[in-house]
């Protein structure tokens, strides 16, 4: 994975934060087998944001991202807010760690992996703390599994549109 320098303004963060909004509320429409499986649709942005934002801004992006899903789907002042927001966050700090420790040695799909891995962690820690306690060893496995799975498709759609991406090409030269 090769890190490269993009010409951007702080219209272009909100214009990822709005992309992840939006793909949170197409998300929110998809039925779901169990209430806490989520596919991760709106972290494709964040992925992205990886290779192309300065930590700086991948963290507002963070920030808008949660406050929005949860100012869109009503749960801003809920449990499920801490959840996502802390999922979030978490996932951001590794993906953001894990791309500057690998570097080139890691794609956006190893980094979209571990992001899924470091948000499922601290799911299932503040499920096992306020909801499930012990029984949470029950959830773990399927939501695990869903979210390599998930994570795994996402970090393959981040990376191409990466590498293919007119636009990003573009901004690399300002243009």
């Amino acid at each position: 994975m090769m890190k490269m320098k993009y010409k951007y303004s702080r219209e272009t963060v909100a214009l990822f934060a709005a992309l992840c909004i939006f793909l949170s509320t197409i998300e929110y429409m998809i039925p779901k087998p169990v209430p806490f499986l989520r596919l991760g649709l709106a972290n494709l942005p964040l992925i992205i944001s990886i290779a192309v934002f300065s930590p700086r801004d991948i963290f507002l992006l963070v920030i808008l991202k949660a406050v929005g899903q949860g100012f869109i789907n009503g749960t801003l002042f809920s449990y499920i807010f801490l959840f996502s927001a802390a999922g979030s966050l978490v996932s951001g700090l590794v993906m953001l760690g894990v791309f500057y420790l690998f570097g080139r040695r890691i794609s956006l799909i190893g980094v979209s992996i571990f992001g899924a891995l470091g948000s499922n962690m601290i799911q299932l820690y503040l499920s096992k703390v306020f909801i499930f306690g012990s029984a949470v060893k029950y959830i773990a496995p399927p939501f695990l599994i869903t979210g390599f799975v998930t994570s795994l498709v996402l970090g393959f759609f981040a990376s191409e549109f990466f590498y293919r991406s007119r636009w990003l090409k573009a901004a690399e030269y300002g243009v």
